[in-house]
């Protein structure tokens, strides 16, 4: 990573090979390939159970499903990671897995079914996510929709969906854009997904909502949405791969500050960019609900 190049003793190369790349690129563009294997691999297992009978349960309210498709699903995601980084550490969405990313070295966050309430329900819009982290900073990931067919992913050589490229949105103008509030709000803060509803459709052309937060970024990514908008600090497993994609691929990502998001952020502000202040606006009408 960028803190051993050019270490003797750390056996990377700072110099590029005879194609251009530096040892770090060449491992950064292993990472976000098994980060996409991994996602496949989740994706398949999940996929092979949907539209099936599933024992649910619950783990914190009526809401907070987990089935065991979730379980195997990430199962088969550690299994393709710890083939290839035995010692990394893994941060993960259930179970036994780490729950908070490592300040420094590489990392994994997986979510192996975000959407579970749409998968449950037998609603397409779910997958798995898959990111790898430096530092605290993603470097790559993949977003697998397999009932949907797509795969989302970025690394070194850009970002895309279905190998084709991804860039966001170029819309300037709010009354035509489309802005989606993500990783919504409890029972008990229902005021705020109140306020979030008001702030986008009085702003904005039109809102959406997926209920998959990892597909919901991506879509701003490919130019679907023009933002995604939440004021709660949102699980890095929801998030991670969502947010390099965007970024990646044109976009910005803050918090309610306006300052670059991090995985332990409060809130999460996606735009094309050239509605950011706009979208940033909404969060800040939330937050004061």
């Amino acid at each position: 990573m960028s803190d051993r190049q050019g270490d003797p003793e750390s056996g990377v190369n700072p110099e590029p090979d005879a194609d251009g790349q530096t040892d770090t690129e060449i491992d950064s563009d292993h990472r976000a390939t098994l980060a996409t294997r991994a996602a496949t691999a989740g994706a398949a297992v999940a996929l092979d159970s949907f539209r099936t009978e599933l024992e649910l349960e619950f783990k914190d309210g009526k809401t907070d499903v987990v089935t065991q498709a979730d379980r195997d699903a990430q199962a088969a995601v550690i299994d393709v990671i710890r083939e290839a980084y035995p010692d990394d550490p893994i941060v993960g969405e259930e179970d036994d897995a780490l729950k908070t990313v490592p300040d420094t070295g590489p990392a994994w966050i997986v979510d192996p079914i975000d959407g579970t309430n749409n998968y449950v329900d037998e609603i397409r819009a779910f997958g798995t996510a898959v990111a790898a982290v430096v530092d605290g900073e993603p470097i790559g990931a993949a977003t697998v929709c397999p009932a949907l067919d797509d795969t989302y992913r970025f690394g070194p050589a850009g970002a895309s969906v279905n190998g084709d490229p991804l860039t966001v949105s170029d819309r300037t103008d709010p009354e035509t854009s489309t802005v989606c509030p993500t990783y919504w709000w409890p029972t008990d803060r229902r005021d705020q997904y109140a306020a979030a509803t008001r702030a986008i459709v009085t702003r904005f052309s039109d809102m959406r909502r997926f209920g998959c937060a990892q597909l919901e970024l991506a879509m701003v990514a490919s130019g679907a949405l023009e933002g995604v908008v939440t004021n709660r600090r949102a699980n890095p497993w929801d998030t991670v791969a969502g947010v390099g994609l965007i970024r990646e691929a044109g976009g910005v990502v803050t918090d309610l500050e306006g300052d670059r998001w991090r995985h332990d952020s409060d809130g999460l502000v996606a735009s094309n960019g050239a509605l950011h202040d706009e979208v940033l606006a909404v969060a800040r009408e939330i937050d004061a609900a």
